[in-house]
């Protein structure tokens, strides 16, 4: 049952609840990469908002090479989107259209926090150079991280920041608390009503965001980079049964005929 249950989070063939449980585990995988990052780099790496106004405050005071490391994380972001997008419309436009169609981009980004979890063994001797090339490499996993829930929830979930989330949130809460006038000649009936299965779903995804920040930040701390290791590993378990079902067919297509 719960080999099925992570399956079908990862599956092409998709509901509403699958959606929100994968975002709500993408987004924990998120904090705890981003706070991780953090205490590894000392730079938060799913901030792109912040990120672009630190280029501008750079090259306005003249730190040109601080304005082109910004920069640079910043394609690493919009390159990382970029490969999920190819990954999953590959997926889509076979022939015999892949149900690891999603599988595809979390079993990369898999890979790449394992990468980053064994490259930390190295940071310590070459911090100069693993530093920025660490910087990159986290800032294409949240990219590619993002585009796959915007792609499954259509846009609807976001999991590696929480600025759209807190925006939509509030104004629910607006929602929620505002007190509808009785009808007079003066003022039609025009009710004002939250959506509270939105707020709900935003005030979740925020928690687990800030739970996988806290997680992540006590694994850093106590076991060090190895701590990444265990997020590689919940993805590849995400990405395992569609991804294992589309080898299958690939094989009894291929096989030679006997």
């Amino acid at each position: 049952m719960p080999l099925r249950y992570l399956s079908h989070l990862s599956d092409e063939r998709r509901d509403v609840r699958s959606d929100q449980h994968l975002g709500f585990a993408l987004a924990f995988v998120a904090g705890a990469v981003n706070a991780g990052g953090f205490l590894a780099i000392g730079f938060y790496t799913s901030h792109m908002t912040g990120i672009i106004s630190s280029m501008a405050d750079d090259l306005a005071l003249g730190e040109f090479a601080l304005a082109l490391a910004a920069l640079g994380a910043w394609l690493a972001f919009l390159m990382g989107a970029a490969t999920s997008a190819i990954l999953i419309n590959f997926a889509r436009r076979r022939r015999r259209k892949m149900r690891s169609q999603y599988a595809l981009s979390l079993l990369l980004e898999a890979a790449l926090l394992l990468l980053f979890g064994l490259a930390g063994a190295y940071m310590e001797g070459m911090r100069d150079f693993m530093a920025p090339v660490t910087v990159l490499l986290l800032c294409f996993i949240m990219g590619l991280q993002n585009a796959i829930i915007t792609k499954v929830s259509g846009a609807a979930i976001r999991t590696t920041h929480v600025t759209g989330l807190s925006t939509d949130m509030g104004i629910e809460l607006g929602k929620l608390l505002y007190y509808n006038r009785q009808k007079t000649e003066r003022v039609p009936r025009i009710l004002v009503l939250a959506n509270r299965g939105k707020l709900k779903l935003h005030s979740m995804l925020v928690g687990f965001f800030f739970i996988g920040g806290v997680s992540g930040a006590l694994g850093f701390k106590h076991i060090g980079y190895s701590a990444t290791v265990i997020l590689a590993a919940a993805l590849a378990a995400l990405a395992a049964g569609p991804i294992l079902h589309d080898m299958r067919m690939i094989w009894r297509y291929y096989r030679p005929k006997l």
